[in-house]
């Protein structure tokens, strides 16, 4: 579990040195310009939504499962509740499209 959360942990920083190069590179020509940072932060928002899209939906997976072959009729509820961390990841793609705005 411990290697499992330094993995991710590492390829999140990883990922944020990524688009910090792109926004040192992209903020290069123009003073005072913020397109760097507003890549970094549509990076960051689709990216840990989806992280944290996957955690849940990892429990929440196995739980319903579990709950369903105990009580075959829980197997619907079980998919709403599998489905809803799902809007976690759909709001980063809608705050990376405003952000794409102002670029």
């Amino acid at each position: 579990m411990k290697i499992k959360a330094l993995f991710i942990l590492g390829s999140l920083l990883l990922c944020t040195l990524m688009f910090a190069a792109l926004a040192s590179a992209a903020g290069e020509g123009e003073a005072g310009s913020n397109k760097g940072l507003i890549a970094i932060g549509m990076g960051l928002a689709v990216g840990l939504g989806a992280l944290g899209t996957g955690v849940a939906q990892a429990r929440i997976g196995a739980a319903g499962l579990g709950s369903a072959v105990e009580k075959p009729e829980s197997l619907g509820l079980a998919l709403i509740f599998f489905l809803l961390p799902e809007t976690l990841v759909i709001f980063g793609l809608v705050i990376a499209f405003i952000l794409l705005g102002k670029l």
